[in-house]
């Protein structure tokens, strides 16, 4: 296996943020997935749009996609980059709801941070929004699902969401 190294990091180990400036500017794509565990009760509140703070999943939407716009102004050594979409999606189960966001450009930098940020704060909306109805909630699994775009090339991650862990 080849010697990875660190690419923030300059050769005395202080952090830098790396020059993208002479890559070429290419299609991207980033897919980030999260799931937010509650209660049947609090699923079944969200599905029925029943929490007293509104519309969760409408409002956890926008959330994510600000979130997406902001990835630079929260992670200081994120480049800026021109987002062209962003796509959230939710599915509720039994116990869970699951996300999962997209993100897609055409840049000289990847979007797997926005995706992920897209996701996490989606999350942390729902719990947001939910936590009167349910203090219990864990929110868990947030992954890069898959990447397309770039010097490194496409990337899918192997697993389904809650096969690590055996929750369905």
């Amino acid at each position: 296996m080849p010697e990875q190294r660190l690419t923030h990091l300059d050769p005395l180990g202080n952090a830098r943020m790396v020059d993208v400036s002479p890559k070429d500017v290419t299609a991207r794509r980033a897919v980030a997935q999260g799931r937010v565990y509650m209660t049947p009760e609090t699923t079944a509140l969200v599905a029925e749009r029943a929490v007293s703070k509104g519309d969760v999943l409408a409002v956890a939407r926008v959330a994510g996609i600000q979130a997406a716009k902001r990835t630079s102004d929260l992670l200081p050594l994120c480049h800026q980059v021109v987002i062209g979409s962003v796509l959230i999606n939710f599915e509720i189960g039994d116990a869970h709801i699951d996300i999962e966001t997209e993100v897609n450009t055409v840049d000289r930098t990847g979007v797997e941070m926005e995706a992920l940020t897209a996701c996490s704060v989606a999350a942390l909306t729902i719990y947001d929004m939910c936590k009167s109805a349910d203090k219990s909630m864990t929110i868990g699994e947030i992954v890069l699902a898959e990447k397309t775009g770039g010097k490194s090339g496409p990337y899918r991650r192997s697993e389904a969401m809650g096969a690590r862990d055996g929750q369905e």
